[in-house]
């Protein structure tokens, strides 16, 4: 059951914010959990914070929970996702709430795997409201994909012009977005395990694929190159080692193939562990997994400039995607580009 936003009050809003603010400090290191936070308030003042960190360590609940001590008992609990009630690697945070003596749970959206404790607390007598926030929801959105499929959330990344466009002609480095939209980006990897580009970008940007500045994370972060027949150049910045960074692995083609069977490398790297990848493009790869439905959100850059003429490259190449539609559901301002973001559906 989801209570309607309107029945939170502002100082409900204020914490709930806050533990959303906690819960992003995680992003990218919890997988295959969610990130979460939690604030422990009573009588108007927090009293205990804390966010996971990590798989394997305790959850966001039971360090609010903890470092509250004796004032949690009868004091509300804010948490952005709704507290787990299943044994798994660490107790269910049910029990954490309960043996707290916490009187009230507000928590920012329902947990999708069905392991939410909502139930649970109310027979305890613990009064809990669900707000359905769609930030919360935000948050989740890699874990929510990621748990109802055999393969890593995808998030596709693009930059072009505005008659859609990447380059000028073939074979040149050339950016279109502008400093600020190349930052937004940098910060947007932090919240992926791996980052996805195919072999022409590596061979005409030689891009490093880092983030800058160093982004403190609990797992290492994972760069990913789909090639075809041609080789990758040995010395290109993607393989240099990095502190904080895993071995950078190559998608290759099953003999005889021209290319990657993207279907088939994505449930392999979720076998691996990889639960969310940001893929940069290239024009092929990026139809490849949009024309496969493989996408589940695209970030869109839109550069104010014309890069029409003969032999200018398309932001989409090589694949057929007339059947796949775009419902976008964030638009921002982003230095002198304007950043649009969906979810792809069927037309």
């Amino acid at each position: 059951m989801e209570n309607p936003a309107g029945e939170l009050t502002p100082c409900d809003r204020l914490y709930l914010e806050r533990a959303y603010e906690l819960a992003t400090r995680g992003a990218g290191s919890t997988a295959p959990n969610p990130p979460v936070g939690a604030v422990v308030v009573r009588d108007g003042r927090a009293v205990g914070e804390g966010y996971h960190r990590r798989a394997g360590e305790a959850h966001a609940e039971r360090i609010a929970l903890e470092r509250a001590g004796s004032l949690a008992r009868g004091a509300t609990l804010y948490v952005s996702l709704e507290p787990c009630r299943h044994h798994g690697r660490t107790p269910p945070c049910t029990q954490a709430v309960l043996d707290a003596g916490i009187a009230r749970v507000v928590a920012g959206t329902k947990d999708p795997t069905g392991h939410g404790g909502a139930h649970d607390l109310r027979d305890a007598a613990v009064a809990v409201t669900i707000a359905g926030d769609p930030q919360a929801r935000e948050l989740i959105e890699a874990f929510a994909v990621a748990h109802a499929s055999d393969r890593p959330y995808v998030a596709l990344k693009m930059a072009a012009s505005l008659d859609g466009m990447v380059a000028s002609r073939p074979g040149i480095a050339q950016r279109i977005g502008s400093d600020a939209e190349a930052r937004y980006v940098r910060d947007l990897r932090t919240r992926f395990d791996a980052v996805l580009v195919g072999a022409a970008t590596v061979r005409i940007d030689d891009p490093q694929l880092t983030v800058r500045p160093h982004h403190d994370r609990a797992r290492p972060y994972v760069r990913i190159v789909a090639r075809g027949r041609q080789p990758i150049p040995p010395r290109s910045r993607i393989f240099e080692p990095v502190d904080g960074y895993a071995e950078t692995m190559v998608l290759s083609p099953e003999t005889g193939a021209e290319r990657v069977d993207l279907e088939t490398a994505l449930r392999a790297l979720r076998a691996r562990g990889i639960y969310s990848v940001l893929c940069e493009g290239g024009p092929r790869l990026a139809a490849g997994l949009l024309a496969g439905r493989l996408v589940d959100r695209i970030y869109w850059a839109l550069a104010p400039r014309f890069l029409q003429r003969p032999g200018a490259v398309p932001a989409l190449s090589g694949c057929d995607v007339s059947r796949v539609g775009l419902y976008f559901d964030r638009v921002e301002r982003v230095g002198s580009d304007v950043m649009i973001s969906g979810v792809p559906n069927d037309v």
